[in-house]
């Protein structure tokens, strides 16, 4: 029986952005893996309008393999928000998600799944070895420490995308509305039993990350305006401790001017009036970057337009 024509049991969602080169090599190494499995199957390549018009190798491939389901986005909506797309866009009762660059082996996908039948809803890849440069390699372990520290479990920076969700999961995480997201913590927000397998982070096959250092820095801040509020906390604990110091430096200068009748020391009060406006500055900043996500998620825009669908 052709399986095309059955509602597929697994679904494979890959977000596609700057790896065109890598998409029939991709589609090969899954249809070669999923068909060992004798299970229903189709594979979600979403469009995140790529830069190298990967959409047109999109639409070869799904002439070429009748289980490939092609959406298109209407412009460019990052990463995550590609992968909600997919995700919505999915039929099967199981749902693999991974990026294009065939960093994340699709022959681990029966392995997975036959973990995920252990009592899992999901179960997520850890990547024991990683291709990454050692800066961005060290940069990541001290932000999933930080973000760790901040919130309340501990964030394993080694798990990645490269994950396989039950219904249940993806049901839960299509719930979700906000914009700046973050696919692990939302994850790890939804508190499902999840398992872990480990596997080598492969070397890119082509092409070169998307991720610049600017946008690292701000997906990163992403991730921590979305997983917490404790910065909030923290400014107003700095605030307080900056007001009890001023207060105990008025009573010093009082009791300093009781005492020898005049005040000096205008180096020391231009370094603390500099301190505090800079203390103060920051402040503004992070409370200004909390406003600015509630103005966009008040706005109630869709997440994402879809322009094209092909296979569905």
């Amino acid at each position: 029986m052709e399986y095309a024509v059955q509602k597929p049991l697994i679904s494979v969602v890959i977000p596609v952005y700057g790896c065109r080169a890598c998409l029939v090599a991709l589609c090969e190494r899954l249809y070669t893996t999923l068909s060992t499995m004798t299970i229903p199957f189709e594979i979600i390549f979403v469009d995140d309008r790529s830069p190298d018009n990967a959409w047109e190798e999109i639409v070869l491939l799904k002439a070429l393999y009748p289980r490939v389901v092609g959406v298109r986005l209407s412009r460019n909506f990052g990463q995550h928000i590609a992968i909600t797309a997919g995700l919505q866009t999915a039929q099967g009762e199981y749902v693999v998600v991974m990026d294009c660059d065939l960093q994340d082996p699709p022959e681990l996908i029966p392995t997975m799944y036959a973990k995920l039948h252990e009592g899992f809803d999901l179960v997520l890849g850890r990547r024991v070895m990683r291709n990454h440069s050692k800066f961005r390699t060290t940069m990541a372990a001290g932000y999933f420490g930080m973000m760790s520290w901040i919130s309340d479990y501990k964030i394993d920076g080694t798990e990645g995308s490269f994950s396989i969700l039950t219904r249940k999961v993806v049901d839960g995480y299509l719930q979700f509305s906000e914009r700046e997201r973050h696919y692990l913590f939302i994850l790890r927000w939804l508190g499902f039993r999840h398992g872990v397998v480990d596997f080598t982070h492969e070397q890119r096959a082509a092409g070169k990350s998307s991720y610049s250092l600017g946008r690292l820095i701000r997906h990163a801040l992403n991730g921590m305006f979305f997983q917490t509020t404790k910065f909030l906390e923290w400014i107003a604990i700095m605030g307080f401790l900056i007001a009890m110091g001023g207060f105990l430096m008025v009573i010093y200068l009082f009791v300093r001017y009781f005492l020898y009748g005049f005040l000096e020391g205008w180096t020391s009060l231009f370094v603390i009036v500099i301190l505090s406006t800079g203390v103060i500055l920051i402040c503004l900043g992070v409370v200004g970057l909390y406003v600015a996500r509630i103005f966009e998620q008040s706005k109630q825009r869709p997440l994402f337009v879809i322009d094209t669908v092909i296979g569905q």
